[in-house]
C-alpha cells in the first residue's frame, strides 16, 4: 500500500462500549479526534437550535 493509499482507507470504527484492545495507539488518538470534531458539529447544532427557538419564543410572546 502506497502512500495515497494510506490517506484514503477507512477510519477505524469504534462502537461506544466496544472493547479497546484490538486498536492500536494511533487508531485510538485518530478516533479521539474525530469524536471531538463531531462532539462540535453536535454542540453547533444545539447552538442553532436554540437560537431558532429563542427567535421563535420572542415572536409568539404576547
Amino acid at each position: 500500500m502506497d502512500e495515497e493509499e494510506d490517506l484514503h482507507a477507512p477510519a477505524p470504527e469504534l462502537i461506544p462500549g466496544a472493547p479497546l484492545e484490538r486498536f492500536s495507539i494511533d487508531e485510538l488518538e485518530e478516533m479521539i479526534v474525530r469524536y471531538e470534531a463531531e462532539i462540535g458539529r453536535l454542540r453547533q447544532a444545539i447552538a442553532q437550535k436554540k437560537e431558532a427557538k429563542g427567535a421563535a419564543d420572542s415572536v409568539f410572546k404576547f
